[in-house]
């Protein structure tokens, strides 16, 4: 990964392409289901983001989303998710020896309909990581790292449990996961591996809240 392989421009295209679906999105009619409307923001977001990284940013090669690396991007994301599988389960079961219920941890909320329970694991397994992981990952990352990776690290990472932390106390999930998906970019060149590690993550997640 290059250092200065973001640019100044492409970043501020991105984060101005976002402020402003998020802005629709807020101001939106009620009457439009809210995880439909969040689907389509999202999927709107990643396609314009796509795009200026293919106008400005040097294309999504640049990014490692280029078709040669999708098949070998999938199966080490693949492994990421069960290496990071493997810890979590060794977590748990300490938690659980010390009385700490880790499931309270992560559980989320789910709707009750089978229709809104299955746009919820569309959206929210697998259409939202892959735009977060674009933006956060792919674009705010990879700006930062001309500083050097420790500061795009705690940067990007910050920045991801900001937003999905306001106003639900302290975002320990979204921390631990911010800083897997950053160092699995690093290390492996590659976004399609922390999208692969936030889309099995998401889903082990929204499946435990399911079944708990």
């Amino acid at each position: 990964m290059e250092a200065n392989q973001i640019q100044v421009r492409t970043l501020a295209l991105a984060v101005a392409t976002v402020v402003c679906v998020e802005a629709g999105l807020a101001f939106s009619s009620a009457a439009f289901n809210p995880m439909l409307k969040l689907g389509v923001a999202r999927l709107l977001e990643l396609g314009l983001m796509v795009w200026i990284i293919s106008v400005q940013g040097g294309g999504i090669a640049s990014i490692g989303l280029d078709n040669v690396q999708w098949l070998s991007g999938l199966k080490r994301g693949i492994a990421w998710s069960l290496g990071f599988g493997v810890l979590s389960g060794v977590l748990f079961a300490v938690l659980v020896t010390v009385h700490i219920n880790p499931v309270a941890m992560i559980r989320s909320s789910l709707p009750k309909s089978s229709g809104e329970l299955f746009l919820f694991f569309l959206v929210g397994g697998i259409v939202a990581p892959m735009t977060e992981e674009l933006f956060f990952r792919g674009i705010l990352y990879g700006f930062l790292r001309r500083w050097g990776i420790i500061v795009a690290l705690v940067l990007s990472t910050s920045a991801f449990a900001l937003i999905h932390g306001l106003g639900h106390g302290f975002p320990v999930t979204q921390v631990v996961g911010g800083l897997l998906f950053a160092s699995a970019y690093e290390i492996e060149k590659t976004l399609l591996v922390p999208i692969t590690i936030h889309c099995l993550g998401n889903l082990a997640i929204f499946s435990v809240s399911l079944t708990c």
